[in-house]
């Protein structure tokens, strides 16, 4: 019978158990992107609790590009001596860290007045309101590019690998929806089309990196959109393409940040209820029987033993945690005291505050 706390070893990534931390926006970084010793303390804490592995906050690739408040960045060699204080923080307590590369599109809440935001199609988006501009086949090899080049930035600062930010509504979240994309060239039409820049990014990463570097992906497993987002069989075609293409790790989510379905989407109300946690589950566990590669799943892991019954009925690798770490960073350490642990996180949905980061409304004070 498979454990959560199995030591396991992805390509040439050692996991101590199967608990990752899911990417989240701290909102904490320096002004200019690089790290704050706010940050540092954050991860330092999450590796202290037990986690396996970390998956750090989104860090945008071009300069100015910035979709959100204090995210950190990845555009500039500059950067690399923070990141590596931040990797070193992390290895000391045994931990990976994954670094999460990402560009914001038309889904942005920062400086949007002052700057030319750019998305696959001139389409108003649904929430922001944002009327973007449509990126030319030299903006996408400009923006490819980009992400190949923090991707070598992450090798050289010592990340463990680097995630790829296909989900959640940003940019190449953007692109592959049919509401977002309504471009007629090699980028637009049919699924092949749309995603075709997600698989020139992971190339240009891979080419840049080696064989031997680690590249995740985070993608959806639907936008819950119908016809007008990505489906879950276009989902199921993109993954199983980067696993003939040798991407190393997948995580599955779904759309949480940009259509009038969001409160089902970051449930609130999972604890009162537990057959609402582990919410992407099923489509994880799908696309876990039809890939080679190790998936995990984000989306309202809560309870220690609906994780094991799902670890031991499909083949889901490893379990994503956000709020509940954003709450508790020693949960993992706690399950391994108690399995029947219940955690404090409410799912009331109010971590965000503009001044303060992204923290838990039990740990501001």
């Amino acid at each position: 019978m498979k454990n959560l706390f199995d030591k396991k070893e992805f390509k040439n990534l050692k996991f101590k158990n199967r608990f990752i931390r899911s990417a989240m926006h701290e909102g904490l970084a320096d002004p200019d992107g690089g790290v704050s010793q706010d940050i540092i303390n954050i991860y330092e804490d999450l590796a202290k609790g037990g986690i396996a592995t970390i998956i750090t906050g989104f860090a945008y690739t071009i300069e100015g590009e910035n979709p959100s408040h204090r995210m950190l960045a990845a555009y500039d060699d500059k950067f690399i001596p923070g990141f590596k204080k931040l990797v070193d923080t992390v290895h000391k307590y045994d931990a990976n860290i994954i670094l999460q590369l990402a560009s914001g599109g038309s889904q942005a809440k920062f400086n949007c007045r002052k700057r030319k935001i750019y998305a696959p199609s001139t389409v108003e988006h649904k929430f922001t309101k944002i009327i973007s501009i449509e990126m030319t086949e030299s903006d996408i090899k400009h923006l490819v590019n980009a992400f190949g080049d923090a991707a070598l930035r992450a090798k050289k600062a010592g990340f463990d690998g680097v995630q790829i930010h296909a989900a959640h509504g940003y940019l190449l979240s953007q692109f592959l929806s049919p509401y977002y994309n309504k471009r007629n060239d090699k980028y637009g039409g049919s699924i092949e089309n749309r995603a075709e820049i997600i698989f020139e990014t992971y190339r240009n990463m891979r080419e840049k990196t080696g064989d031997n570097f680690p590249i995740f992906i985070k993608i959806n497993c639907s936008d819950f959109m119908e016809d007008e987002g990505l489906t879950f069989d276009d989902s199921r075609f993109i993954c199983q393409k980067l696993d003939k293409m040798g991407i190393d790790f997948i995580e599955i989510s779904g759309n949480v940040g940009f259509n009038e379905v969001q409160p089902q989407i970051i449930r609130p109300d999972i604890n009162k209820d537990k057959t609402k946690q582990c919410y992407f589950s099923k489509y994880a566990a799908i696309i876990s029987e039809e890939v080679n590669v190790p998936v995990a799943v984000v989306g309202g892991n809560r309870n220690f033993e609906m994780m094991t019954e799902l670890l031991n009925s499909s083949k889901i690798e490893c379990f994503s945690l956000a709020r509940t770490v954003l709450c508790e960073s020693d949960i993992v350490k706690k399950w391994q005291d108690n399995t029947a642990y219940e955690p404090k996180c409410i799912s009331c949905n109010q971590c965000w505050s503009l001044k303060q980061g992204n923290i838990c409304v039990f740990n501001r004070a």
